[in-house]
C-alpha cells in the first residue's frame, strides 16, 4: 500500500497516564476510502487513540502520520480536513439544532450561511432545525453531532461509539448515513465501537485492540473467510488430542484456547473421525459441536489467545 493511499499510520504509538498504559506500542494503518472498525472493550485504548490523532492529548512515545504529515505544524493543517464525534458534543440545551450548528460554524470560521441547513438536511434533521436540543431524542442528538462533524466538509471522520444508546431504527439510520457518506462523498471513516454485529454491516477494515495493544489488523474479506463454520471440541486431554490430530488425521488448521477447547476450521461435513479419534485413544470426549463464528466470537478468541500468550 503506497503512502498516498493511507490516511493514518502509527508506529509504536504509546500513551501513559501515570502508571496506566492506555496505548502500548500501537502499529496500525487506516487506508484511504475505508470504513475502519476499531474494535475493543471499554478501556482498550480506542478513545485515547482518536484523541491523539485529533491533538486532544499527546502521545508519550512513538509516532504517527496524518496524510503523511509527521510534525505538529502539518498535523494542525491536516486536522482541518477531519471531523469528529468524541464523547458527547457540547450543545446548548436551550438552543435549537440550527442555532447550535450556526454557533459552531461562526466559532470555527467556516464560510457559508447555508452550511447549517445543508448539513441538517444531509443527516435527516431538516424538519428538526427549530427543535431545541433538550427536546431531541438520543438518535436526533447523535445525528446532530454528526452534522457538526460534517460542518467543515471533512475528508476523514473519526467517530467514537456513534451508535451507542440508539434504538434499532436509529442504528439503521446512522448506518445508512455513514455508508452513503463513504460511498458518495468518498469520506474515510474511523469508527470506534464495541457493537460488533453492527460494525460487520459497515466496516471494510478492522483493527482489534485489547489492553492498549493491537491484537490484529485484517480486511473485511479476510475476516469473513475466517469467520466461517468451525468445530468446537472439548476433551479431557487436549494436548494429547491435538498431537493425535496432527499424526493420525494430518490436521494443522486448529487452535487450542487457554481453557483447552479445540477449534478446528472445518473442511468436511463428516465430524465422526474427530470423535472417533478421541474414543479410540481413551480420551473422554466432552463436547463436539459445529458452530458459525460471528465477529464477536472472533474477537473473543483473539483476546483469549493474547491473554494465553502473556501468561
Amino acid at each position: 500500500m503506497t503512502s498516498g493511499n493511507v490516511i493514518v499510520q502509527t508506529h509504536g504509538l504509546t500513551k501513559q497516564y501515570g502508571k496506566t498504559t492506555a496505548l502500548d506500542h500501537v502499529d496500525l494503518t487506516i487506508p484511504s476510502g475505508s470504513i475502519y472498525g476499531l474494535v475493543g472493550n471499554n478501556g482498550a485504548g480506542k478513545t485515547t487513540l482518536l484523541k491523539i490523532l485529533l491533538g486532544q492529548v499527546y502521545a508519550t512515545s512513538g509516532e504517527f502520520s496524518l496524510w503523511e504529515a509527521r510534525e505538529e505544524v502539518s498535523w494542525r493543517k491536516n486536522r482541518r480536513r477531519c471531523g469528529a464525534i468524541i464523547e458527547e458534543p457540547g450543545f446548548y440545551p436551550n438552543m435549537t439544532a440550527a442555532q447550535n450548528l450556526e454557533y459552531y460554524r461562526i466559532q470555527r470560521g467556516i464560510p457559508g450561511r447555508d452550511k447549517v441547513s445543508e448539513k441538517l438536511k444531509q443527516v435527516g434533521l431538516a424538519d428538526a432545525a427549530n427543535k431545541k436540543f433538550k427536546q431531541m431524542s438520543l438518535g436526533m442528538k447523535q445525528r446532530l453531532g454528526l452534522a457538526l462533524a460534517l460542518l467543515g466538509e471533512p475528508q476523514f471522520l473519526l467517530l467514537d461509539e456513534p451508535i451507542n444508546g440508539l434504538d434499532p431504527a436509529g442504528i439503521i439510520e446512522m448506518r445508512s448515513l455513514l455508508l452513503r457518506l463513504n460511498r458518495e462523498k468518498h469520506i474515510t471513516i474511523l469508527i470506534s465501537s464495541h457493537n460488533l454485529p453492527e460494525l460487520e454491516n459497515m466496516a471494510t477494515d478492522y483493527g482489534f485492540l485489547s489492553r492498549g495493544k493491537v491484537v490484529q489488523q485484517i480486511g473485511a474479506r479476510q475476516l469473513h473467510e475466517q469467520c466461517g463454520t468451525y468445530l468446537e471440541i472439548r476433551v479431557t486431554e487436549p494436548e494429547r488430542y491435538v498431537a493425535l490430530l496432527e499424526r493420525e488425521l494430518h490436521l494443522t488448521n486448529y487452535k487450542v484456547l487457554p481453557d483447552g477447547t479445540v477449534h478446528i476450521s472445518e473442511q468436511t461435513q463428516d465430524v465422526a473421525p474427530y470423535g472417533r479419534l478421541a474414543v479410540e485413544q481413551g480420551i473422554d470426549l466432552l463436547a463436539l459441536e459445529r458452530r458459525e463464528m460471528q465477529l464477536e466470537d472472533y474477537y473473543m478468541h483473539l483476546i483469549a489467545e493474547q491473554e494465553g500468550g502473556e501468561q
